[in-house]
């Protein structure tokens, strides 16, 4: 028997030698391309090969490639662990040609692999292909010699030209072509007929491979034109091929999932290896620690949302199982073990996957028994099928747990969920989210103009520029005169307009020769190739076509550049301290300080910070010289530049190199040499997010002051304590254990007032029928001493109804007790809310012990008075 790892290799092996390139896997976050939430297919990282956007070394490549479904389009979650073959994470083997070979080589590469290399039965093998496809027909039927009885031509769906499930397209328009698949017979046994038959849906026949022919470009009024460079694009799932050659039917039935199940089994405590939650776990640990490997954590939004979900999906399931202590983190050991040799960079993560797993599963195991009680109460109340979107809602909102979560639950169940009244629950909370951001500062829109403004600040400060462009209030004017408000545009500037994080830049327009001066506060971008400078005309009048002198404020510059620098710094040394994992989410660059967003799990301890701190400044006092260098995006990625997921990059790149500490994609402006920025201090460490953290710093003159002011502090804390700066600390800590003992000293004496108190009031005590009643106001005590008092009244006075009343600065607190055999007839909330109205409050609690407030202190004597009428009423 073939494990999966040697079928993996026999295949790689297999094109290796057929002159094709081995392509490591890409990313499961791909890299420059907006319409795909994670990598789904092989083709995914060889998108521009096929569009004629990106030229390589190699024209036939093969890969297995690490595919996640489960968001977006493509979205098997909810079939996890149901079905033999649906998986969130699944390996895709596959071979592609650039423009070299086409169909008749694929196919023969295809059918050799299956039938020789990997000893199929032909007549275990059934083959279909596009109906109009008659070359490929020809191929299948005359030179590979198929079976005529064990091939299918699929055709069109009704009325709808190039829609089959054998023709392929990349999108409305752009490459797309017929495509021949290659099935598996099980056997006559299991039930389902041949594809493109009315019983297709059955599980006798499973597609293994699909080999996709590229032939035609498509235009927007659906016409067809032939490629000048045809290619071939195939796609075979490991999982399923594992199956067959191992002779099961089921994906989770092979060597990988069964050593994952039996690991899941063991950390759970489960006994039955058939259990659907066993399947859940064994999939969800593959897509959860590639997803964190790819620098992905668990967050409310985007990629990690839906990776917090398949964490909680999988915690779910082994609290179904009986586990409540975290386990899931414990099963990427078993995960290295199997795909380790395949995936180094899965070892080389393992701590940091382990990590983040287990602060997710800590975090959900604080809400999960709460929210599964609330759940299961709910359902067992249910008067029909449906569980309200307003309880699907409040376990989201409350609790986390994901729609789908409880959807799942629900199936298990046989019931479903109000998704309308659930959509209507988030909608009502996006509104009051868009409500509560209203801040009422109007947004200045983009302008329109043609044209485009040559940046030229990389090299100087000063550049003689033409007015090419006035705007006031967002519309085109021909000049501007003191004192208006407006933007100026040029036709070259060596003014930074905003990006990536960096502030415009600040400075001057002149018009030489005159007292015209336009002040600029900032600088943006209009429609990318435009640069606005926005500001106001302190004197004189600017005109479209006027030469003017462009002066960026350099202090200015130089402080942002001192940020700028240093924020690369701080990306590369987190990375060193925390690992890979860390990814920029976002960041700000000023001339004040540097704000950095990024990816981590947890809050950073003390001396992680310090590590970081003291990385940076290495590099700064190393003062390498920051090198910037123009180069194709391929070539920057290959040489280690850092390209943010997300971002868009044209052809040429700017690469920016700090010695061999920092190399990322830049277009901002930074010092010369590292050793400018001077000083970096961290002065600030915060979550702003799930797997969100911000650290805000400061450089050069700032960082200085922020030293200089921090010994000052220091200073006045030394003085106050009356000590030195060396000795303040343990000043400060005696201090506070002297105040935390007195703290301690003062709790003992109001326990031992509390005991006295309710010594001396339990002689005020009425006597109403077998019931004492006590009514009473307390000087100078907080509410705990209140409920200290109640205590001990409640065991002197035997059965019971007591209230107990304090006023302090203007506020009434109240506590109400009634002994347990007094509570049938009596209830302390009741009592508490009846006080507490008298006296300006409300309040209530249990039948045995209430607390209200008040805000009406000179209510209090006649409320008291009231307690004995409303107790004789009830007793």
């Amino acid at each position: 028997m073939k494990t999966s790892a040697e079928i993996r290799q026999a295949f790689l092996d297999y094109f290796a030698s057929n002159g094709h390139t081995i392509v490591e896997s890409s990313s499961l976050v791909p890299v420059n391309d907006p319409t795909l939430l994670f990598t789904n297919a092989g083709m995914v990282q060889f998108k521009d090969l096929f569009l004629g956007k990106e030229k390589r070394d190699y024209v036939r490549a093969a890969s297995s490639q690490r595919c996640v479904r489960a968001g977006g389009k493509h979205n098997d979650l909810e079939n996890v662990g149901y079905t033999a073959r649906h998986h969130t994470f699944f390996e895709m083997l596959g071979n592609f040609s650039f423009g070299d070979y086409f169909k008749r080589e694929a196919i023969g590469f295809a059918w050799e692999f299956l039938t020789q290399v990997m000893g199929l039965p032909a007549e275990k093998l059934w083959v279909t292909i596009y109906d109009q496809d008659d070359e490929a027909a020809d191929i299948w039927l005359k030179e590979i010699g198929v079976d005529p009885d064990r091939f299918s031509r699929i055709g069109d769906k009704p009325g709808h030209p190039y829609e089959s499930d054998n023709f392929w397209t990349m999108g409305d328009t752009g490459p797309c072509g017929p495509c021949s698949e290659i099935f598996y017979d099980h056997g006559e046994e299991v039930a389902g007929g041949p594809p493109g038959t009315p019983e297709e849906d059955g599980d006798r026949y499973i597609e293994i491979w699909n080999l996709v022919f590229m032939q035609y470009n498509r235009d927007a009024a659906g016409n067809m034109t032939s490629l000048p460079k045809p290619s071939v694009d195939t796609g075979m799932g490991l999982e399923r091929l594992a199956a067959v050659m191992q002779g099961v039917h089921s994906n989770y039935e092979i060597d990988l999932f069964q050593a994952l199940i039996r690991a899941a089994a063991e950390v759970t405590g489960a006994r039955d290896p058939e259990s659907k939650s066993l399947r859940v776990i064994a999939d969800h640990i593959r897509s959860c620690a590639f997803l964190i490997v790819d620098g992905v954590t668990p967050s409310n939004e985007g990629r990690g949302y839906v990776l917090r979900r398949i964490i909680r999906r999988a915690i779910r399931h082994g609290y179904q199982l009986g586990q409540k202590q975290p386990f899931f983190y414990k099963l990427v050991d078993a995960l290295c073990e199997q795909m380790g040799d395949a995936y180094p960079e899965l070892v080389k993560a393992r701590e940091t996957v382990k990590r983040v797993l287990r602060v997710e599963e800590e975090r959900f195991a604080e809400t999960i028994e709460q929210g599964m009680k609330i759940l299961d109460e709910a359902i067992h109340d249910l008067p029909g099928k449906v569980i309200p979107g307003e309880l699907v809602f409040k376990l989201y909102d409350t609790y986390g747990f994901p729609a789908d979560l409880t959807a799942d639950i629900a199936r298990e169940r046989g019931l479903e969920i109000d998704e309308e009244g659930f959509d209507r629950e988030m909608e009502a909370q996006r509104a009051r989210a868009r409500a509560a951001s209203q801040f009422g500062m109007a947004q200045q829109a983009e302008i329109a103009l043609d044209g485009k403004t040559d940046f030229t600040g990389y090299e100087r400060l000063e550049e003689e520029a033409t007015i090419i462009g006035l705007f006031r209030n967002g519309e085109p004017v021909d000049s501007l005169d003191t004192g208006d408000e407006g933007m100026v545009v040029l036709d070259k500037t060596p003014f930074y307009a905003e990006s990536g994080g960096q502030v415009g830049d600040r400075g001057v327009l002149l018009l030489p020769g005159s007292d015209t001066r336009f002040e600029v506060t900032d600088t943006r971008k209009q429609g990318g190739a435009v640069f606005g400078h926005l500001g106001s005309m302190a004197a004189g009048r600017l005109q479209v076509g006027d030469k003017v002198q462009a002066r960026v404020d350099e202090k200015n510059r130089q402080r942002i550049a001192l940020n700028h620098s240093a924020t690369h710094l701080l990306h590369a040394a987190l990375r060193r301290i925390l690992g890979e994992h860390v990814q920029q989410k976002g960041s700000l660059v000023d001339a004040e300080r540097l704000r950095f967003d990024f990816a981590h799990f947890e809050p950073l301890t003390r001396e992680q910070l310090r590590a970081v701190e003291q990385l940076v400044n290495e590099q700064i006092r190393g003062n390498h010289v920051v090198e910037t260098r123009i180069m194709a995006l391929e070539d920057a990625k290959q040489a280690g530049a850092m390209a943010l997921f997300g971002e868009k990059y044209d052809d040429q790149v700017r690469v920016l190199r700090m010695g061999d500490f920092s190399t990322e994609l830049c277009g901002g402006t930074h010092v010369r040499a590292a050793g400018d920025i001077g000083l970096f201090k961290i002065i600030s460490e915060s979550g702003i997010a799930s797997g969100v953290r911000r650290i805000e710093a400061v450089t050069g003159e700032r960082a200085i002051e922020w030293v200089e002011q921090a010994e000052s502090r220091l200073q006045q804390i030394a003085s106050l304590v009356k000590s030195g700066p060396d000795d303040s600390d343990e000043k400060v800590r005696a201090l506070v254990d002297r105040a935390r003992l007195q703290e301690k000293e003062i709790e003992r004496l109001k326990a031992k007032l509390a005991s006295a108190a309710g010594t001396d009031l339990a002689g005020q005590a009425l006597e109403i029928g077998d019931t004492r009643v006590l009514a009473a106001h307390l000087e100078g005590v907080d509410v705990k001493t209140l409920r200290d008092t109640l205590d001990q009244l409640k065991n002197k006075l035997g059965s019971a109804v007591i209230v107990l009343a304090a006023a302090n600065e203007g506020k009434v607190s109240l506590v109400a007790g009634v002994t347990k055999d007094r509570t049938d007839r009596v209830k302390a909330g009741d009592l508490v809310k009846m006080v507490a109205e008298q006296v300006g409050g409300k309040g209530g609690g249990r039948p045995d012990m209430a607390q209200a407030g008040g805000s009406k202190p000179e209510a209090l004597p006649q409320a008291l008075a009231s307690v004995e009428t409303w107790a004789r009423e009830r007793l």
